[in-house]
């Protein structure tokens, strides 16, 4: 098992087989990281969080749930989470993101383009590119239905490990938007076997 790390606001691919286990770790405090996963044979089955709500009856996803395709086939299993919080509800965040939320005007790296500068040589369209499951984000649901990003709960050495159930094209990031990662952008480890 090798141990790798993504720089702050850049991104990888990762391929899985069925069986191997991808394990992403926070090796600083408050960092985010965006995960999306293809069936690499069929780049249209992408991961998602409605049928992945569906089948879980929770948003909060943790040890022991699936994380499901849009063909309803299960894509990852979550066998250990020492964090217990990340979000699935809110998209990677692109330029429109930056300049709407953080009035940021001038071209920065965002999860969306990272997601698709590392997947764009595997096939992948920008278009393509689904809600990410936002590792150690925390975005708690309001009693009124309101979302409010607040710092990640994640410290350094949390990690959350998966194992797949299908082959997988696999894209991950150090998260890129500010509010994410409490105004800070750190590096994410992962490990794959």
């Amino acid at each position: 098992m090798t141990d790798y790390v993504i720089s702050p606001r850049s991104g990888v691919s990762i391929s899985l087989r069925e069986g191997q286990h991808l394990k992403v770790s926070c090796i600083q405090d408050e960092q985010v990281a965006d995960l999306v996963a293809f069936n690499p044979n069929q780049l249209e089955e992408v991961l998602s969080n409605g049928k992945t709500f569906d089948y879980a009856e929770t948003i909060q996803l943790t040890t022991g749930h699936t994380l499901y395709s849009n063909k309803s086939n299960p894509m990852l299993d979550i066998i250990e989470d020492t964090c217990k919080t990340h979000d699935f509800l809110l998209a990677p965040c692109c330029p429109k993101t930056m300049k709407i939320f953080y009035n940021i005007e001038e071209s920065v790296p965002t999860c969306h383009g990272n997601l698709y500068a590392a997947l764009k040589g595997s096939g992948v369209k920008q278009w393509q590119i689904p809600t990410a499951f936002n590792i150690f984000m925390n975005v708690p649901v309001r009693p009124d239905g309101n979302l409010k990003v607040l710092p990640p709960t994640a410290k350094a050495g949390d990690y959350i490990l998966f194992e797949a159930r299908m082959d997988l094209l696999i894209g991950l990031t150090a998260c890129s938007a500010p509010a994410s990662n409490n105004g800070s952008f750190k590096p994410i480890g992962y490990s794959v076997w």
